[in-house]
C-alpha cells in the first residue's frame, strides 16, 4: 500500500507542515469562538452583554489578523523549499499543501453497503480501511514523483467511491474539511467535489513545491522545473474549468486564474534562464533575443501584478507575493535594457556581409522607432551605437532602482537576501557598463530608449493532469460491475429461482457479460414457469457469485446441472421491467450521458468538451471491459453474444 511522508521527520519542510497546521487549528477555534459571538451579538437586546460581546470580537478579529500574518510568513518561507545548490537562483513562488481532517468512513459506507447494495457491511470492513488508510497517506505526500502518484491514486479511487457510494439524491451524511491554503480559513462541504477538488489543488501545489526546489543552474534542473510549473498550472486550469462554488477561496474562479498565470509566468523566467544557459556564443543576435526574452518575462509577470490586485485577489494574496511579482517585472525590464545595450556596445559594428541579417532582427527590436540615424546607418557606426545603448542603460539604471526600492517596502521580502543579491549584482553590473561607455565629453543629452519588442522561443504550455497514467482498481470491485451495482442505479431485492431444464432447454436468451442479462424469456418454457423476466440479470448459479462472470462461465454454470436442477439468484432494476425500459436505459448509458449526471461538479460544458469523459472510464481495466461488453450491444439486434439455452 501507498505510504504518505512520514510527518514526524522533523526535516526543514515537515517542521513547516506542523507550524502551518498548528495555526490552521488556532484559526479553527478563532473562527468558533466568532461564530459564536456574532450569534450572541445579533440574539442579545441586553445593552451590557453587547458590549461585552463586541469587545470580545474585536478581539477575535485581531487574533485572527495575526495567525494569518504569521500564516502568511510561512507560506513566503520559499527558501525552505528552494534547492541546496551553491548558485543564485531568483526564488521561486511554492504553495503550501491545503490540510484536511480525518474522516472516518466506516460506518457511513457499512451502513451504505446493507441498505443500498443489501450485502453484509462488515464483510467490507477491510476495502473501507483501505481506502482511508489511502487517504491517510495522501495527507503528507513526498515532495517527487511518488507523492504525485499517491495523490493521482487517491483522486482516481474518488471516483469509484463516488460511482459506488454518493446517489445523486441523498448525501452520504460526512463533511469533508478542508483549510484554505493561503489563509488557513476551515471550509466544510457534504460534496465529494470538494473533496476531488481539494486533492487536485494539491497534485498543482506538490508540483509548484517540486519546480520551486530544483537547481535552475544546470539544464536538466531547468527542464524539470519548466515542467513542474506547466503541470501546476495544468491542474489550477483543469480545477477552474471542471469544479465551481468551491467553499474556499483558494479555489475560486479568480484564485485560481491568478495561481495559473503565476505559474505561466515561472515558466517564462525558466525559459529565460535557460536562454542565458544555452547562448554561450556572445554575438549580437543571441543578446537581442536574450533582451526580447527578458522583455517576454516582464510582461507576464506584469499580468500577474495586475491579476494580483484586482479586487477578488487583493486583500487575499500575501502581500510578499504582490510584491515579488511586481518587483521581478521591474527587475526584468530592467534586464531587457541591460541586454539592448550590450548587444549595441559590445558587439562590433556591423559589416556589409550581416547587413541585411541583422537589419531584419533590429527593425522588430523595439516597440517603437529608435529616434536619429536610419537602422542601417544606426548598426554601422560605433558612435551611434554607444548613444543608444547608453540611452538602454539609463532606463536600465532606473528600472533597477525601481525593483529595489520595491523589495524594500517589503519586510518578509526584505529578509530573503537572495533575492536581494541578484537585484544589487544585476544594478551593479548595469551602473559598471554605464561608467565604462560614458565619455566626459559627451555633450548631448541621453535620449529616451524605446522598449523592447517581447518575444519568446518557448512558449509556456498548460499541461492538464494525466490521470490515465496512475492505474488503480476499483476497491469496492466485489460490489459487482459498476454499470448495474453503482449508487444512482436502484434494483429490486435479488429473486432465488429454481430452474429445471426442459426438453428444449431452459427457455431464455442471454446476452452480455458480467453481469449477464437475460434478454428474452419463451413464453410457456421453464424460465417463464419459474418467474424469471426479461431484463433480469444473474447474480449467482448454485451459490456460486456471478456478478462479473463472462456469458461462456454463466452458460458452463448452467449446463452442468443435472436432474436436480440448478438454484440461480436474479435482480432487476427499477424502472428498467419489460424490454422497452431496458432499451432505453441502455442507449443512456452508452451514450455517456449516466457519466455526466454522476459527475456533479463538472459544468454542463465542460464534459462535453474536454477529455474528462473518456478519461473516466479508462481510469480502470474493469470499467473498461464492462463498458464494451455491456454497453456496446444494442439491445434490439441480436448480436453474436447472444443465445437460446
Amino acid at each position: 500500500s501507498q505510504q504518505g511522508c512520514d510527518p514526524f521527520a522533523q526535516t526543514q519542510r515537515s517542521k513547516l507542515q506542523h507550524r502551518r497546521a498548528r495555526i490552521n487549528q488556532q484559526i479553527n477555534k478563532e473562527m468558533r469562538m466568532r461564530a459564536g459571538a456574532e450569534n450572541l451579538f445579533r440574539a442579545t437586546s441586553n445593552h451590557k452583554v453587547k458590549e461585552t460581546v463586541a469587545l470580545e470580537l474585536s478581539y477575535v478579529n485581531s487574533n485572527l489578523q495575526l495567525l494569518k500574518e504569521e500564516l502568511e510568513e510561512l507560506n513566503s518561507s520559499v527558501d525552505v523549499y528552494q534547492n541546496d545548490s551553491e548558485s543564485i537562483s531568483v526564488p521561486m513562488i511554492p504553495l503550501g499543501l491545503k490540510e484536511t481532517k480525518e474522516l472516518d468512513l466506516l460506518v457511513p459506507l457499512k451502513d451504505l453497503i446493507s441498505e443500498h447494495y443489501g450485502e453484509e457491511g462488515i464483510l467490507f470492513e477491510k476495502e473501507i480501511k483501505e481506502f482511508m488508510e489511502l487517504r491517510q497517506a495522501m495527507r503528507t505526500p513526498s515532495r517527487n514523483e511518488a507523492g504525485l502518484e499517491l495523490l493521482m491514486e487517491y483522486y482516481n479511487q474518488l471516483y469509484f467511491l463516488d460511482s459506488r457510494f454518493f446517489p445523486p439524491t441523498k448525501s452520504l451524511g460526512v463533511f469533508f474539511h478542508w483549510y484554505d491554503s493561503l489563509t488557513g480559513v476551515p471550509s466544510h462541504q457534504r460534496a465529494l467535489a470538494f473533496e476531488k477538488g481539494s486533492v487536485l489543488f494539491n497534485i498543482g501545489a506538490l508540483h509548484t513545491q517540486i519546480g520551486a526546489r530544483q537547481d535552475r543552474a544546470s539544464l536538466p534542473g531547468l527542464n524539470q522545473a519548466i515542467d513542474a510549473f506547466q503541470k501546476a498550472a495544468g491542474a489550477f486550469n483543469y480545477l477552474k474549468e471542471n469544479f465551481s462554488n468551491a467553499p474556499s477561496l483558494d479555489m475560486s474562479a479568480a484564485s485560481l486564474n491568478m495561481l495559473v498565470r503565476l505559474m505561466v509566468a515561472q515558466v517564462q523566467e525558466c525559459v529565460f534562464e535557460k536562454t542565458t544557459l544555452l547562448h554561450t556564443q556572445h554575438d549580437f543576435l543571441a543578446r537581442l533575443q536574450l533582451a526580447q526574452e527578458a522583455a517576454r518575462v516582464e510582461d507576464v509577470y506584469s499580468l500577474v501584478h495586475q491579476t494580483m490586485t484586482q479586487a477578488h485577489v487583493k486583500d487575499y494574496v500575501p502581500f510578499s507575493w504582490t510584491t515579488m511579482v511586481h518587483v521581478k517585472s521591474e527587475h526584468f525590464k530592467a534586464l531587457s535594457h541591460y541586454f539592448a545595450a550590450i548587444a549595441l556596445c559590445d558587439c562590433p559594428a556591423t559589416s556589409d556581409a550581416e547587413l541585411p541579417e541583422q537589419e531584419k532582427a533590429f527593425i522588430q527590436f523595439h516597440v517603437t522607432m529608435p529616434e536619429g540615424p536610419s537602422l542601417r546607418v544606426l548598426l554601422q557606426d560605433p558612435e551611434e551605437r554607444r548613444k543608444l545603448g547608453k540611452a538602454h542603460l539609463k532606463k536600465a539604471i532606473m528600472k533597477h532602482e525601481e525593483a529595489m526600492r520595491i523589495h524594500g517596502l517589503c519586510k518578509i521580502l526584505r529578509k530573503m537576501d537572495i533575492l536581494q543579491e541578484v537585484l544589487s549584482f544585476a544594478h551593479k553590473r548595469s551602473l559598471s557598463k554605464y561608467s565604462e561607455i560614458d565619455h566626459e565629453e559627451d555633450f548631448f543629452e541621453t535620449g529616451d530608449a524605446p522598449d523592447i519588442h517581447p518575444k519568446t522561443h518557448q512558449k509556456p504550455e498548460i499541461k492538464s493532469p494525466n490521470f490515465s497514467q496512475v492505474k488503480v482498481t476499483d476497491l469496492f470491485h466485489r460490489l459487482g460491475p459498476l454499470s448495474v451495482f453503482s449508487a444512482k442505479n436502484k434494483w429490486y431485492p435479488a429473486r432465488r429461482v429454481h430452474l429445471m431444464r426442459g426438453e428444449n432447454g431452459f427457455g431464455f436468451t442471454l446476452r452480455g457479460d458480467s453481469p449477464v442479462l437475460i434478454a428474452g424469456v419463451i413464453p410457456g418454457g421453464c424460465a417463464a414457469e419459474a418467474g424469471l423476466k426479461e431484463g433480469d440479470y444473474i447474480i449467482s448459479v448454485n451459490g456460486k457469485d456471478c456478478k462479473w462472470s463472462k456469458h461462456a462461465e454463466v452458460v458452463q454454470l448452467l449446463k452442468s446441472t443435472g436432474e436436480e436442477g440448478v438454484e440461480i439468484s436474479v435482480i432487476t432494476l427499477q424502472g428498467s421491467e419489460g424490454p422497452k425500459a431496458v432499451d432505453k436505459k441502455t442507449a443512456a448509458m452508452s451514450s455517456g450521458s449516466g457519466l455526466q449526471k454522476s459527475n456533479k461538479e463538472n459544468s454542463r460544458k465542460s464534459l462535453m468538451n474536454s477529455k474528462s469523459a473518456s478519461t473516466l472510464l479508462v481510469w480502470s481495466k474493469k470499467s473498461k471491459r464492462s463498458k464494451k461488453s455491456t454497453y456496446s450491444v444494442p439491445f434490439t439486434a441480436v448480436g453474436d453474444n447472444e443465445a437460446m439455452y
